[in-house]
């Protein structure tokens, strides 16, 4: 799986410097980046070819110091790995004679105006999503008060509606029966929707409701870190519901763990405001304060007093 270079090119606003070489087919499958200042010093033992080359202002004016012959050598050996393709940030122009030997060797050139460092910074961030390890998974992903909640639950068992309710409420809805779950580093998890069912939900009894249509693009978002997961499940009478809240239970999505709440459901509860209530309490907690914990020490507080 990669990245194409036309899409590169359209996310990142390049302009083509090389139009007679053939990008439709080309992919990127590294989120990393590499400036080349070994490799025009003509050092290339251990060279990252299978990376975007980035060129700035140092490898720019270290190539105006070289002598003719041998930056011509240095353009030859350079072009002669497979790059996929070479970027010159702040508009800097490429010698004519490296335009030449790129199209000779098939390697794509493009130009952008921004600065080297934000330019690359904002490259790796959205490679990184692109290229990050992803799943498919069953469930219904809102934006909660900034928090990403995640609501999973057997088929019918009310997902959509509760998500509406929270829209109706002010959230946000990024996707609706499919969550596209990557993994972009250790400790995020970033959720989306397929391309064919963004914006829309599911509600049983009536059909497909089109929700940017309805409520405004206020009400949705394309993508959402994923902080919270709630599982909505029948109420069973016979099993213990935990009623404190003093012990954090996990799922774990591609190795990356994140706190889960099991919500049963009975005729009668508000599933909206239960998902409102767990994400703030959430943000607190990440906030530093756990009601449940200060309700804990209060009451052994309270017994060491009577005692």
């Amino acid at each position: 799986m990669g990245v194409t270079l036309t899409k590169i090119v359209e996310k990142m606003e390049l302009r083509n410097l090389t139009p007679d070489v053939d990008m439709t087919q080309r992919e990127v499958k590294i989120p990393d980046i590499n400036r080349p200042a070994l490799q025009l010093a003509g050092f290339f033992d251990h060279f990252d070819c299978e990376r975007i080359q980035l060129i700035g202002y140092v490898e720019y004016t270290y190539l105006q110091t070289l002598e003719y012959e041998h930056k011509m050598k240095i353009y030859d050996t350079l072009l002669e790995y497979g790059i996929p393709c070479f970027i010159f940030c702040r508009n800097l122009q490429p010698d004519p004679e490296f335009l030449e030997k790129a199209v000779k060797n098939n390697i794509p050139v493009f130009i952008t105006d921004k600065q080297t460092s934000s330019f690359s910074a904002e490259l790796i961030r959205w490679m990184k999503v692109e290229l990050a390890p992803c799943i498919s998974i069953h469930g219904v992903l809102v934006d909660c008060y900034g928090v990403g909640v995640l609501i999973m639950g057997d088929s019918g068992i009310g997902k959509s509606e509760a998500a509406l309710e929270l829209i109706k409420r002010g959230h946000r809805l990024v996707t609706d029966d499919v969550v596209e779950i990557r993994k972009v580093s250790d400790d995020t998890l970033v959720g989306t929707a397929p391309d064919i069912t963004r914006h829309f939900i599911e509600l049983r009894g009536i059909g497909i409701i089109d929700v940017k249509t309805l409520f405004g693009v206020q009400s949705v978002r394309e993508t959402q870190n994923i902080d919270l997961v709630i599982t909505l499940e029948d109420w069973n009478k016979d099993r213990e519901y935990d009623r404190l809240g003093l012990t954090e239970e996990y799922t774990e999505f591609l190795g990356n763990k994140v706190v889960c709440h099991s919500i049963p459901i009975r005729p009668g509860r508000n599933v909206a405001i239960i998902v409102e209530s767990a994400a703030v309490n959430h943000r607190q907690k990440q906030m530093g304060y756990n009601a449940a914990q200060e309700l804990y020490r209060r009451v052994q507080e309270n017994l060491k007093r009577n005692m």
